[in-house]
């Protein structure tokens, strides 16, 4: 069986004492530990209750000032790229969105950095979420929609040789439009695909390297969403075995079982329950907090949520979802859940240390140690 690719991502937070230092100090750690990818996310507001980022409920938020500060992540690939000459890892972003950017930016972005790291980027890219768009003036009516014309417009502008291109389109209409920038040695940045409904699995068949999931679901349904991209890159006439099959997951652990459920209890990390969506909710005989029918990740807008309003929400997630969303449990533990991924098709896991988003300062520091330890065990799976 083929070794299960590990790739670590960083929240890429303005942080203490310089803005890039938390960042830097997690892709010299990804270095050390030999995993094969560095991620960062394209965010301009967190998916996380900006009331609650306070020392109280989250230890780190006293040397990350607020949750909301994230460093732009093209900009911030081509900082890592330039500054930090050790290591071959891959450097993605986890994930862009195709409604807030403009393809021919993204395109371009993209095709920059995998000149810059010499052939060594992902485009990992979605339909993204409401908190990034609508907030911003950007619609979100019709995401889906509105990606695929980004995802064919992209390609088309990368397969263009340099010759003007016209395409129609709703979204993203091409007149004459010029991309000229050389591939490196041949190839473009691999497009990984944040797809989970069937009509976003559809469309990675057709236009991804990689299926990179990220919002709640069990390994039997990321095998099934596997078959229907492979599926539809078979009919697109595309090898559907070239499609890598990634994960994004977070990550709670410690070295024991006491620890794990002290950072499973503390506000932020309760606070991840509610990307869920209702009807993962009703899975466990429960509703969602903010009602029926509400989509989850894709739709929350908890910044103008106040403290107690976002408390109020929090303790309505089922305890048993955290544990379904997310690899939590001592080291061991979080690398039997991790074989059962893998068994189950996934061979590149992205993970991050969500255990230091909890309550105790002293105890998020501390679990970085079990979770080096996973990241180096991780490899070996």
């Amino acid at each position: 069986m083929t070794r299960l690719q590990v790739g670590l991502m960083d929240m890429v937070l303005a942080g203490r004492p310089g803005v890039d230092s938390l960042t830097r100090a997690n892709y010299l750690a990804a270095v050390a530990n030999r995993v094969d990818s560095f991620w960062i996310p394209d965010h301009i507001n967190s998916l996380f209750p900006t009331a609650l980022w306070q020392p109280k409920y989250a230890g780190a938020a006293r040397i990350v000032p607020t949750a909301d500060a994230y460093l732009e992540p093209w900009t911030m690939l081509g900082h890592l790229a330039a500054r930090n000459r050790i290591g071959r890892l891959k450097l993605g972003v986890s994930v862009t969105d195709t409604g807030r950017r403009n393809p021919a930016v993204t395109a371009q972005a993209a095709a920059t950095v995998h000149l810059l790291t010499k052939g060594r980027a992902i485009l990992g890219i979605g339909t993204g979420e409401r908190e990034a768009n609508e907030p911003y003036g950007v619609p979100w009516d019709r995401p889906v929609a509105r990606f695929e014309e980004a995802m064919a417009t992209i390609r088309a502008l990368w397969n263009s040789g340099g010759e003007l291109v016209n395409r129609d389109s709703e979204f993203f209409p091409l007149r004459n439009a010029v991309f000229d920038l050389p591939s490196y040695r041949g190839r473009w940045p691999e497009i990984w695909i944040a797809a989970h409904g069937p009509r976003m699995l559809r469309a990675a068949g057709r236009y991804a390297d990689g299926l990179f999931p990220a919002f709640p679901h069990s390994p039997q349904e990321y095998a099934q969403r596997l078959d229907v991209v492979r599926c539809a890159a078979s009919d697109a006439g595309r090898d559907p075995m070239a499609i890598t099959p990634a994960m994004w997951m977070i990550v709670v652990t410690g070295r024991t079982a006491g620890e794990v459920d002290d950072a499973l209890d503390s506000e932020l990390i309760r606070a991840g329950g509610l990307l869920a969506s209702d009807e993962r909710y009703a899975r466990h005989g429960a509703q969602h907090p903010l009602g029926e029918g509400f989509a989850g990740a894709q739709d929350i807008l908890p910044q103008a949520w106040d403290e107690q309003t976002a408390l109020s929400y929090i303790k309505g997630v089922p305890p048993g979802l955290l544990r379904e969303m997310m690899l939590c449990g001592t080291p061991d533990e979080v690398l039997e859940q991790a074989a059962v991924w893998r068994d189950h098709g996934v061979r590149h896991l992205v993970v991050v240390n969500g255990s230091l988003l909890q309550r105790n300062f002293g105890k998020g520091i501390a679990s970085m140690v079990p979770f080096t330890k996973v990241l180096r065990s991780l490899r070996r799976l």
